[in-house]
């Protein structure tokens, strides 16, 4: 499964530049709590996903040798976004709860805009084949 790690990769490049924004956010702005809870977010949204993306590689290698694979994992990621809104709602001070939230769903964002993006650079490449 070579493409899922290649997307995997880029979609890690996109959410690594995201949480450098939120950081910069955090170090010049003075919405602090704001900032501290999408990096809260961010952070468990790219755990999670790292997560799923080993889960799914050993499933597909559990398969093709003909092994079960009892689950995906969803249970760990929800216990980590249950940690993060749990975080959240214990220092609200620091961590402002709907960012957490937003931040949570990051990495899901960046995956459909990547799988757009990929689909339009793929139909211009097409057109230029022409």
């Amino acid at each position: 499964m070579p493409e899922l790690q290649q997307l995997f990769y880029r979609h890690c490049k996109y959410i690594f530049n995201l949480l450098a924004i939120y950081v910069l956010g955090w170090g010049f702005t003075d919405y602090k709590s704001i900032f501290m809870g999408l990096i809260l977010g961010t952070s468990v949204s790219l755990f999670n996903h790292w997560y799923l993306v080993k889960k799914t590689t050993r499933f597909g290698e559990a398969f093709s040798s003909g092994k079960k694979v009892y689950s995906l994992g969803t249970l760990v990621r929800m216990a980590t976004v249950i940690l993060a809104v749990y975080i959240a709602m214990k220092y609200p001070e620091i961590f402002h709860l709907v960012s957490v939230i937003l931040g949570v769903m990051t990495a899901y964002a960046v995956v459909m805009i990547d799988f757009v993006l990929q689909q339009i650079f793929k139909s211009q490449k097409k057109r230029e084949e022409r």
